[in-house]
């Protein structure tokens, strides 16, 4: 209105009723509209896993089944051979928001919860199906309440990832563990790994995984320990001439998200998450298992020596360097005990 009372148009535009039932009809269109769908949740996981290995395969079973129970809710990245993080790096990536999800070892959590140093012990988890039992109990629980309490990371799941054995280059014979010494024996960084090394009667030496066929090859070191499937995918057994059938250690890969990632979901999301890490560790378990029982003949037809030791003198020793060195000081009162009761 002018200050004398007649209304003013606005220039350019001649407000009529028609005018008015259009926006009237447009704001009517558009509240009817549902809103914009979120983005999907990236979600990149990162391992020091080769295409071919069974740990590398069940995470595009992960990715189907969680495309399968929430279509387009998330955006999944694989990322292999550690060409992302290097190995035993993801949990400090996970810690500072610079990655989502990654494949991650006791041993990389040990180095900040020292608890967890007990399931990096040679000789303690007697087989796969143990190794879900105890994860899977009141133990599991509670070693996985202590991740995401002190490192903000959340385990969906365990997967086996073998029982390691040792592979070396030298042909000797090795029954116990004093024919290992002197032999330079790849482990990864972290002290638990090396002190595993050093009970098993070799000199360990820190190496990341993508270096070891080379480091093989070239003779930096004269051998590595690892579960046969991974022997296989990884072709050590291309410079190597035997594999001593230790067992020391019944070996896994826990499925870990950032907890920022997982506090930020659905509960829908949450369960989704669960379902897909089941299905991706229930294929890799049995794959893996199945591949175990099959892989002697095969390195054998490739033209490795395959034989066990005296698997009672390396028991012997590792259990007892273990239960005298610092790291079971840091072990829960009676958790050895709990665990050997798992059925």
């Amino acid at each position: 209105m002018s200050k004398h009372g007649v209304h003013v148009a606005t220039p350019g535009i001649r407000w009529t009723r028609r005018c008015a039932l259009g926006v009237t009809l447009l704001l009517g269109l558009a509240a009817a509209q549902p809103a914009a769908a979120a983005d999907p949740v990236k979600l990149r996981i990162a391992t020091a896993a080769v295409e071919s290995d069974w740990h590398a395969r069940m995470l595009e079973v992960f990715e189907q089944k969680l495309d399968e129970l929430a279509p387009d809710q998330f955006d999944v990245e694989i990322h292999l051979n550690a060409t992302l993080f290097k190995q035993g790096t993801e949990p400090v990536a996970m810690q500072r928001g610079n990655l989502e999800m990654a494949l991650i070892s006791a041993q990389d959590i040990a180095k900040q919860i020292p608890a967890w140093s007990v399931f990096t012990s040679g000789y303690l988890i007697r087989d796969p199906q143990h190794q879900q039992a105890v994860f899977e109990s009141e133990i599991g629980d509670e070693y996985y309440a202590m991740v995401e309490e002190q490192m903000g990371i959340h385990i969906l799941d365990v997967a086996y990832l073998g029982t390691r054995q040792l592979n070396l280059v030298p042909d000797i014979e090795v029954k116990t563990p004093a024919d290992l010494e002197g032999i330079s024996l790849r482990m990864p960084g972290s002290d638990a790994w090396q002190f595993l090394g050093t009970a098993l009667g070799a000199n360990p030496t820190p190496m990341a995984f993508t270096e070891v066929y080379t480091a093989l090859q070239t003779g930096a070191v004269d051998g590595q320990d690892n579960p046969l499937p991974t022997d296989k995918a990884a072709k050590f057994y291309e410079v190597t001439s035997q594999i001593v059938l230790t067992g020391h250690l019944v070996d896994g890969v826990f499925v870990a998200l950032a907890a920022d990632v997982w506090n930020g979901l659905t509960d829908e999301q949450k369960r989704a998450l669960e379902e897909a890490s089941d299905a991706a560790v229930a294929y890799n378990n049995e794959n893996r298992i199945k591949d175990e029982a099959d892989l002697v003949a095969f390195f054998e037809g490739e033209g490795l020596k395959v034989y066990e030791p005296d698997v009672d003198s390396f028991r012997e020793r590792v259990q007892k360097m273990y239960l005298e060195s610092e790291f079971s000081k840091d072990w829960p009162e009676g958790i050895v005990e709990r665990v050997n009761a798992v059925e």
